[in-house]
């Protein structure tokens, strides 16, 4: 997850995607990107994202010393590669390594709006939608698993529940 600061913003955002793209693209490490609709500051991060997920590509995202890093980190893997082999290596490893949860609410109009502004939220995503639990059910799980604690007492498991 990011962490939104008072002077968060496109630029911000851009770094952060940039350094897990390249976690995931030179360095080969599986990542997990968590971000919540309260953390859209500014409808371009949606719109990086869904270039993102329909390309695998942000467009104007790297500069020539991250093509430089990226051209010598995949170079590891395909030392006979072409530039274009290197290239299409690095956005096959983002698409196979980086993976994007966008935790949204469908209360409201703003989900609807964004899912036909920006294709890819539904193109390329898988949606799951989460109702509430009901309160009974809740308990018998938490109760379930807590009924494994050994050597505490039944109020404190209940209270836990």
């Amino acid at each position: 997850m990011i962490e939104i600061t008072k002077g968060f913003n496109t630029n911000a955002f851009k770094e952060v995607m940039k350094g897990f793209m390249k976690m995931a693209g030179i360095d080969g490490t599986s990542i997990s990107f968590v971000m919540t609709d309260t953390q859209i500051i500014d409808e371009s991060f949606i719109e990086n994202l869904n270039n993102l997920l329909n390309t695998g590509e942000i467009p104007n995202l790297m500069e020539q010393e991250d093509k430089d890093e990226i051209l010598a980190g995949v170079r590891r893997i395909l030392p006979q590669g072409t530039l274009e082999d290197i290239n299409n290596k690095f956005v096959s490893r983002i698409r196979e390594l980086l993976h994007i949860c966008l935790c949204m609410s469908p209360v409201g109009d703003t989900l609807r709006i964004r899912c036909r502004q920006f294709p890819s939220l539904v193109n390329c995503c898988t949606l799951d939608w989460f109702a509430r639990w009901p309160e009974e059910a809740l308990l018998y799980v938490s109760t379930e698993f807590l009924k494994e604690l050994p050597d505490v007492e039944q109020e404190v498991k209940d209270g836990l529940a």
